[in-house]
């Protein structure tokens, strides 16, 4: 096998050349594979000769099937030797010359862009990290009352938004019942939108035992097709009307609701873990911005199939989601009334942007020459063994070398995020 290689704007060339004694082979070995589906007369099935069914079906029989079976080796033999040609696509390969001397072909080869690397350094990114205000540890001390509040059955008073209710309900459409239309004691969060628009804020000022028509008009985007847009009327009854009484807040409910026995320190506890929080929250919003900013700068030519192949596996993903739900891909775009285009175009701009991104930390991390440090995989695989409930030299020992790759990505990939960290200056520092 010889082969040539020209470099063009984004992809790669390679003219192939297959002399005929390679040819030859890889006919032979296909007819040796094969000869068992013929049958001639005067020749017992699988012993025709393979000269006799050339001269009857014509020299390019084999042809076909030997290219598809040779192609493969010779192509991945080419990919061993040029270790700086990166595939990112399938090869578009064209026969330009074939018979029984040898074969002639192109692959043209869509390759890993060039990155120009722009400013990666100094980048002038500020952490900031927001204080704790006391409305949000409130706002916390709320959640936990909230969660331990009880419902109380309200008789002096009409229907409230916040309310829970017990209603009979009998909904008609033209004058008459539909399906799924009518339920006995249903018991309804008003404010919670769970029924169609304008029913709850209807039932909002009735009083127990009260009875009311509610007029609403179902969606146009509503799941039943009969219904679709349609006005329809509702006959409720009230039965029954609760509201949620707050537990006061003392020492009495920070011992019921946590490990503390006063509201102070339940208070500072709050405090403590909501500034945490905000700390994690403001390191991973400066490390988004110091990689967003490094793309930024950067100059790279996205090919069109490596965004195709990012929305794939977002498309997949999604479709992976939906299953834990019970809902089929297909049955999702038919109750949205969408298309696989619609949803392909949806993830479109973040393809575009997660591989441009993946591109340039790539490119920072030869640069720089940045590696998967020992002490951090070994720090890794013992976290992975912890939640195996294993020790890491077992864990180790049972590692295929494509998961060990992927544990050394890893490392690499927060070691390229430390190093941007390490060698960002700030707009004060830079002042």
């Amino acid at each position: 096998m010889k082969y040539k290689v020209e470099n063009k704007k984004g992809q790669v060339l390679v003219k192939f050349s297959i002399d005929a004694k390679e040819w030859e082979s890889a006919i032979e070995s296909v007819y040796q594979k094969t000869k068992g589906k013929y049958s001639m007369p005067g020749f017992r099935k699988g012993k025709v000769p393979r000269k006799v069914l050339e001269n009857t079906y014509g020299k390019g029989i084999f042809f076909e099937d030997a290219f598809n079976d040779m192609f493969p080796k010779y192509y991945n033999e080419m990919l061993e030797k040029e270790t700086e040609i990166y595939p990112v696509d399938r090869p578009d390969v064209d026969v330009t010359a074939i018979d029984d001397k040898g074969v002639k072909f192109t692959a043209l080869i869509t390759v890993k862009p060039e990155v120009e690397l722009g400013e990666y350094k100094n980048l002038g990114i500020e952490k900031k990290v927001e204080s704790v205000k006391a409305k949000e540890v409130e706002a916390e001390l709320n959640k936990m009352a909230d969660k331990n509040a009880r419902l109380v059955s309200v008789t002096d008073r009409a229907v409230q938004s916040g309310d829970e209710v017990i209603i009979d309900y009998s909904g008609k459409v033209d004058g008459e019942l539909f399906a799924g239309g009518t339920a006995g004691k249903q018991s309804l969060k008003i404010g919670s939108g769970m029924f169609i628009p304008g029913f709850e804020e209807q039932v909002i000022g009735m009083n127990i035992g009260e009875e009311k028509d509610l007029n609403v008009k179902f969606p146009e985007d509503y799941h039943a097709e009969e219904l679709k847009g349609k006005d329809a009327v509702f006959a409720v009854k009230l039965h029954e009307i609760k509201a949620k009484e707050m537990p006061a807040m003392d020492d009495e409910f920070a011992k019921d609701v946590s490990e503390f026995d006063t509201l102070k320190d339940l208070k500072a506890d709050i405090k403590k873990r909501l500034t945490k929080e905000a700390k994690e929250r403001a390191e991973i919003k400066f490390e988004n911005e110091l990689i967003a900013k490094a793309c930024e700068n950067a100059k790279v030519e996205v090919p069109q199939c490596m965004i195709e192949s990012q929305i794939d596996s977002y498309v997949q993903e999604f479709e992976y989601q939906l299953s834990y739900q019970g809902i089929k891909l297909d049955d999702y775009l038919k109750y949205t009334n969408s298309k696989m285009e619609d949803l392909r175009k949806i993830y479109a701009e973040r393809a575009a942007v997660a591989v441009k991104t993946r591109l340039v930390m790539e490119a920072i991390v030869k640069a720089e020459d940045i590696k998967a440090d020992k002490k951090s995989v070994n720090a890794r695989i013992a976290e992975l063994a912890e939640q195996m409930g294993k020790s890491a030299d077992e864990v180790k020992a049972s590692m295929h070398p494509s998961e060990m790759e992927y544990i050394e990505n890893e490392v690499i990939s927060k070691n390229v995020v430390e190093f941007l960290k390490k060698n960002n200056v700030s707009a004060k520092e830079a002042e």
